[in-house]
């Protein structure tokens, strides 16, 4: 495996899709993984052609979560833990810091932090026959990170049934907890995830990446802080040229050509 690429790469006119590449390991986030996924996501950060992100997996499964083999080799040292961790954390929120949407694709199973990775996108498109887990609770260890995610994203109880009995719940169960966005029959799941990616890439990336990060920031206010903050946010993005230039096109009842300022 050291000459396989942990992650792949594919570009397709503003939609890069990113691809777990450990099929054999059902995509285990290793410190390899991390650090490859890790310098994927910096990389599209800075790349102005592209404006919404894909995350999906390679072979039968999204992502099974950590690499419990590698952990167990490394004999649990508390410094090789605390590193995995950290790095597994970074790249979390560098994907819900990207400034552009994040959809995970779903396919096989997404456990433990393969869960979590798909909690932490922006939206998430699974196919029918997909399964979640946080089943860390089963082997004695609690899945203490993913929780941080699933907390934010599902309501309260839905999260605690997932992190306190393990058990694998079936797409349509996570649609219901809001653990994904959509359903799709799995020959489908590739093209309709494309396609309503293509659709985010046709906004204004200005103000995409306004708009995400406001989402973020104002979720931890109290309700006035949030919009007092939310107030601000849309008067600066009114004096962006896109703005304007959606508002006069809105008006004139033709399509807007964006500058991305």
């Amino acid at each position: 495996m050291t000459d396989t690429p942990y992650v792949l790469r594919a570009d397709d006119d503003g939609v890069t899709t990113l691809t777990l590449n450990r099929p054999q390991a059902r995509n285990a986030l290793s410190q390899g993984m991390l650090e490859a996924l890790r310098a994927a996501v910096a990389d599209i950060a800075a790349d102005a052609s592209v404006q919404v992100l894909i995350v999906a997996g390679s072979g039968p499964a999204f992502c099974a979560g950590h690499d419990l083999k590698e952990l167990r080799a490394g004999n649990y040292d508390p410094g090789y833990v605390d590193s995995l961790f950290a790095a597994c954390a970074e790249v979390m929120q560098t994907i819900v810091h990207l400034p552009k949407p994040v959809i995970a694709r779903v396919h096989g199973v997404a456990t433990a932090a393969g869960a979590q990775l798909v909690a932490s996108a922006d939206l998430a498109f699974a196919a029918d026959d997909a399964r979640f887990a946080t089943p860390g609770v089963n082997i004695g260890l609690f899945c203490s990170t993913p929780m941080v995610a699933l907390s934010r994203n599902l309501t309260r109880k839905h999260a605690m049934q997932m992190l306190l009995s393990g058990d694998l719940i079936d797409a349509e169960t996570a649609f219901r907890f809001g653990l994904i966005n959509e359903v799709v029959p799995a020959a489908e799941l590739e093209q309709r995830t494309l396609a309503f990616a293509r659709q985010i890439a046709s906004k204004s990336p200005l103000t995409l990446a306004i708009g995400k990060e406001a989402f973020y920031r104002q979720a931890e206010l109290s309700l006035a802080d949030a919009y007092t903050y939310t107030s601000q946010v849309m008067a600066k993005n009114l004096q962006a040229e896109d703005a304007k230039e959606g508002i006069d096109a809105f008006l004139s009842k033709r399509p807007p050509v964006w500058c991305g300022r």
